[in-house]
């Protein structure tokens, strides 16, 4: 099979096309024949080496896939029993998406709703469950609250204010000048030009008492930032780090190393103090709470076959062009999802 494979850490030239053994299924796993690929930020991160458990190279990056299923080793376990070839899924990977075929396991496989196109599919796991499981499961937000996310025109930015526009949430929301009309057209009440207008102050003009939470995947002295923004019983939530990221791709201990003294330390006391909590998300340390996932997912397919929600894909290449999608995501030209797509 072809597979995109990074031949070493480093800025987005590091991807090598290469021909690799097809996978075959283990028992409890199922082979995909991949269609389209969802692009994060943290598949950015793998390749310049800085995202926490990425192998070392030559490996093949990526976390989230749509496609059908081709093969299985058994007849499934657990929640998915009964897989069968010809089945649409959209699946979770440790690493391993940027290619023709997958194997994954049962339990991280989700059968698509019926008629959704596989660019959706692609393009709802991570970013959606991100969102979902940071504004109601861990958030536990209710509708009338308020909630800052920055870069809210990028992937996870615009499941989060689909979904807090679905559950009646009041949005702000920061991305650049160009994006501001999408925001608005998004519904996004509160939308800030984060390169002419200072957030903290926006945010306190119309919320003086404060917000009940703040969305941060940038880090760094952000966080201090983002926290200002809060009120009593008011979240911060850290489900990113782009600060530790160039605007060219290229891995940079020395901006690293600022970002990593810029974050703030929370002291416990503090914390009681403000009656604030700071929470972290990461999908891929959920894989023990497989049924929580699930449950989320399960939720957010019925919310995309009623209509309340719909990625937006930005743009799609082919799997062959992974380092031109990347260097758009690094340049920051994307609204919405960038997703490969695999004949």
């Amino acid at each position: 099979m072809r597979a995109m494979v990074v031949r070493r850490y480093g800025a987005p030239e590091v991807f090598e096309s290469k021909d690799t053994p097809d996978p075959q299924p283990r028992s409890g796993e199922v082979v995909v024949r991949v269609k389209a690929v969802g692009v994060n930020f943290a598949d950015l991160l793998q390749r310049m080496g800085l995202y926490p458990g990425t192998p070392k190279p030559p490996f093949i990056p990526g976390l989230e896939i749509a496609g059908v299923v081709e093969k299985t080793a058994d007849h499934g376990s657990g929640e998915q029993e009964g897989l069968n070839r010809g089945d649409a899924v959209a699946a979770f990977l440790h690493s391993g998406a940027y290619a023709e075929w997958v194997s994954v396991p049962t339990r991280d496989t989700f059968r698509l709703p019926p008629g959704m196109p596989f660019e959706d599919g692609a393009a709802i796991p991570v970013n959606y469950l991100t969102a979902y499981h940071s504004l109601f499961t861990m958030g536990n937000l209710q509708a009338g609250n308020r909630v800052l996310i920055h870069g809210a025109a990028g992937g996870v930015g615009i499941a989060a204010v689909q979904l807090a526009r679905a559950r009646g949430l009041v949005v702000f929301g920061t991305a650049s000048r160009t994006k501001q009309e999408f925001l608005r057209r998004m519904g996004v009440e509160h939308a800030i030009d984060y390169e002419k207008s200072d957030f903290v102050q926006v945010v306190q003009k119309f919320a003086p008492d404060g917000i009940e939470m703040v969305m941060d995947p940038v880090g760094g002295s952000s966080f201090t930032r983002s926290a200002k923004c809060l009120g009593p019983i008011g979240r911060l939530v850290v489900y990113g780090f782009s600060a530790a990221a160039g605007g060219r791709g290229k891995k940079s201990l020395p901006r690293a190393g600022r970002a990593i003294l810029q974050t703030p330390r929370f002291h416990p006391l503090k914390l009681m103090e403000r009656n604030m909590a700071v929470i972290g998300v990461s999908l891929g340390n959920l894989r023990s709470r497989a049924a929580v996932l699930r449950s989320e997912l399960e939720d957010i397919f019925k919310m995309y076959s009623a209509g309340q929600i719909k990625p937006v894909i930005g743009k799609t290449f082919p799997l062959t062009e992974a380092a031109a999608a990347h260097r758009y995501i690094h340049e920051r030209k994307n609204i919405g999802k960038v997703v490969l797509m695999v004949k």
